[in-house]
């Protein structure tokens, strides 16, 4: 057994989903996480569309951090609102289609 196959059966639930029955915001992410890693690039965007803009925002981070670029913060800020953008509107879809299928 790989550690991506034990990671996939040791899974958190989402609280929301749980007790209330919606999917929040960040529903997918995990499944979309192990999907990167087994290399399956569409199946991870499929899961959730959010995840790549948000490893960018953070990758940008830890670089401006580090190299201190001189619009790093500016370059920061913009990719956040990509990434909000992009979590919201595929949030948006995701419940339009769950409600009208």
């Amino acid at each position: 057994m790989s550690w991506i196959d034990w990671i996939e059966q040791h899974l958190l639930p989402c609280p929301s989903k749980y007790f209330l029955g919606v999917e929040c915001p960040g529903c997918g992410m995990q499944r979309s996480i192990l999907e990167l890693f087994r290399g399956h690039f569409l199946d991870s965007l499929k899961a959730y569309p959010g995840l790549i803009p948000v490893a960018l925002t953070l990758v940008i981070l830890a670089l401006h951090i580090r190299y201190k670029f001189e619009n790093g913060a500016r370059m920061v800020q913009y990719s956040f609102m990509i990434s909000a953008g992009v979590i919201v509107i595929s949030y948006v879809l995701k419940q339009v289609q769950f409600y009208n299928p």
